[in-house]
C-alpha cells in the first residue's frame, strides 16, 4: 500500500504539467498595453467615429440643421475637439451620415466638451431636433495608428471609402506589423488619410479611410497596389485575421 501511495504521489506533478502544456497557451510576454504599443507617442488625440442612420424623407434636413450648428460650436476655442470631417453614405448602407471627430487632449478632453455641451442650451435643442430625424446611431473611441497620416483637409470634391476590419480578438498588434509596411504601398497618389482602431465600443476594430477622385481612379489606384512585390503577401495575412471587412 506503501509503495502504491509512493507511486501515485510522484507521477501527479507530471500529469500536472502534461495537461498544462495541452491547455495552456504560452503568452507573448508584453510589457505594455497595446494602445501604448500602436498609437502616436508624440500626440494624445482622441477620436470618435459617429454613425448615424436617418430616415429617409429627414436626410436634407439633417445636413443643413449639422451644417449650421456643428461647425459653429466646436469651432469655439475654449471646446478642445475639432470636426474633421462629416460625409453622407452614397454605397452601402444608405441615408447615412458618417462624422469623424478629434479631442485634442485624449480622455480628460473629450469629458471636458462633453461637460460643456450639457450646459449648452442651443446644442441641447440641436440634438432634440436631430433625434426626430434618426432611426439609430452608434459611435466609437478610437485611436490613431502611428504609421498612418495626420488626417489633415485636403481639397476636391472627393469620394472617401471607410474600410472597418472587425479583427479577431488578440490580433490587434499583428495588424499595426503589416499595416505598417503595407502603407508604404499606398502613398503614391496621397490617398491614405486615417488609420484608426477602436479603443470603447465594438472592440478589435480598425477604421482605415482613403480618399479618391472618382471611383475610377480607386479602381486604378487599387490595381497598381497588386504589381509591387509584396503587396500580395501582406493582403493574404492580413486576410487570416480577419472576422468580417466592411
Amino acid at each position: 500500500l506503501i509503495c502504491r501511495g509512493l507511486v501515485s504521489s510522484a507521477s501527479r506533478p507530471r500529469e500536472d504539467s502534461w495537461l498544462k502544456t495541452l491547455f495552456v497557451r504560452k503568452v507573448d510576454p508584453r510589457k505594455d498595453a497595446h494602445s501604448n504599443l500602436l498609437a502616436k507617442r508624440e500626440t494624445s488625440s482622441l477620436y470618435k467615429l459617429q454613425i448615424h442612420n436617418v430616415k429617409p424623407e429627414c436626410l436634407d434636413a439633417y445636413n443643413k440643421l449639422c451644417q449650421e450648428v456643428l461647425p459653429k460650436i466646436h469651432e469655439e476655442k475654449h471646446y478642445p475637439c475639432a470636426l474633421v470631417g462629416t460625409w453622407n453614405t452614397w454605397y452601402g448602407e444608405q441615408d447615412q451620415a458618417v462624422h469623424l471627430w478629434r479631442y485634442e487632449g485624449g480622455y480628460p478632453a473629450l469629458n471636458e466638451v462633453m461637460s460643456k455641451l450639457r450646459q449648452n442650451k442651443e446644442f441641447t435643442e440641436f440634438r432634440k431636433e436631430r433625434g426626430n430625424m434618426l432611426l439609430s446611431r452608434k459611435n466609437q473611441l478610437l485611436l490613431e495608428f502611428s504609421f498612418w497620416n495626420e488626417p489633415v483637409p485636403r481639397e476636391g470634391p472627393n469620394i472617401y471609402e471607410l474600410r472597418s476590419y472587425q479583427l479577431r480578438p488578440g490580433t490587434m498588434i499583428e495588424w499595426g506589423n503589416y499595416w505598417a509596411r503595407a502603407i508604404r504601398f499606398r502613398q503614391d497618389n496621397n490617398e491614405a488619410v486615417g488609420g484608426f482602431f477602436s479603443q470603447i465600443g465594438q472592440l478589435y476594430m480598425v477604421h482605415h479611410l482613403w480618399a479618391y477622385k472618382d471611383l475610377q481612379t480607386r479602381e486604378d489606384i487599387r490595381n497598381a497596389a497588386w504589381h509591387k512585390p509584396g503587396w500580395d503577401e501582406l493582403v493574404y495575412y492580413t486576410g487570416n485575421i480577419l472576422t468580417s471587412l466592411e
